[in-house]
């Protein structure tokens, strides 16, 4: 089920499958809830899986002067939550999503049952280095361009010099999948703006800031990191979890990417229902 719901920063889109305790997840730039379809389709059984379109993605529709940083969307989050009575969830990040998410049990710990981190956001280590010719673009202007010409030819999108860097597979992201993820950005320009102005809050001021809170967090956490990812390496999946006291398991999958959960789903939704069940009977 694909809805909508009020909130302070906007009106926030989200899809839902399933009944049960909330697992929540968080997409990363460029991309929406629909990276999540996987874990929807295969993880309802067990929980109320939400997937929700952050600030300047998706169907989420916002005003042009709200804030789009990670932490105006880490309190969108609790705003979300809030609208729909949902006391506690499951929380999952990738991505800028991630940073999102260390951000929300930061500021909200008494809200995350359980955290899982994966290929994400982390201290000081973003914005990436392969990330910032695209930031560098997007801020002389040229990300409409750039948008419509990925949508025109979604090779491009799948080349080298655009996303293919985040997928294990690029060429098997099917033309639908991009549609789904870069058409919303050019539905009207006040859309492609803010989609600018978060690119360009990327700041990460706003991870190094709850360093000290994420070293008190004790929700049972899951890290599942991609040996393979050009953006987030994979010492950071161990900077995380020497970081966060409630870490219980930290999982490298060998050759993987940035966006696993939907290149290898299997996998980590074995992971994501292990962890959810094992902090049940703890």
């Amino acid at each position: 089920m694909t809805a909508r719901v009020e909130t302070a920063s906007g009106r926030i889109s989200y899809t839902e499958r399933g009944t049960g305790p909330v697992a929540l997840f968080v997409h990363g730039v460029l991309l929406n809830g629909y990276v999540w379809r996987h874990q929807l389709q295969h993880l309802s059984d067990i929980r109320r899986c939400i997937a929700v379109d952050i600030l300047a993605h998706g169907d989420t529709e916002i005003g042009p002067d709200q804030d789009v940083s990670v932490t105006a969307n880490a309190d969108m989050v609790a705003e979300f939550l809030d609208a729909l009575g949902i006391d506690q969830v499951d929380l999952v990040g990738n991505d800028s999503g991630g940073g999102i998410a260390q951000i929300f049990a930061a500021r909200y710990p008494l809200r995350v049952r359980t955290l899982t981190l994966t290929d994400c956001d982390a201290h000081d280590n973003w914005p990436p280095e392969a990330f910032k010719p695209f930031l560098a673009m997007a801020a002389a202007g040229g990300l409409r361009s750039a948008l419509e010409a990925m949508l025109a030819d979604k090779d491009r999108y799948r080349s080298p010099e655009a996303l293919g860097p985040a997928y294990e597979h690029p060429d098997r992201v099917t033309d639908e999948t991009i549609e789904r993820y870069l058409r919303p950005f050019v539905r009207n320009e006040q859309r492609t703006r803010d989609l600018a102005r978060f690119l360009a809050a990327f700041d990460n001021a706003h991870t190094v800031s709850v360093e000290r809170c994420l070293k008190t967090l004790t929700a049972p956490t899951l890290i599942v990191w991609g040996t393979d990812d050009v953006y987030f390496d994979v010492q950071w999946s161990r900077w995380l979890a020497d970081t966060i006291p409630g870490v219980r398991r930290r999982v490298e999958l060998r050759g993987a990417r940035i966006f696993f959960p939907e290149e290898r789903p299997e996998e980590f939704n074995t992971e994501l229902r292990a962890h959810w069940t094992g902090a049940q009977s703890t």
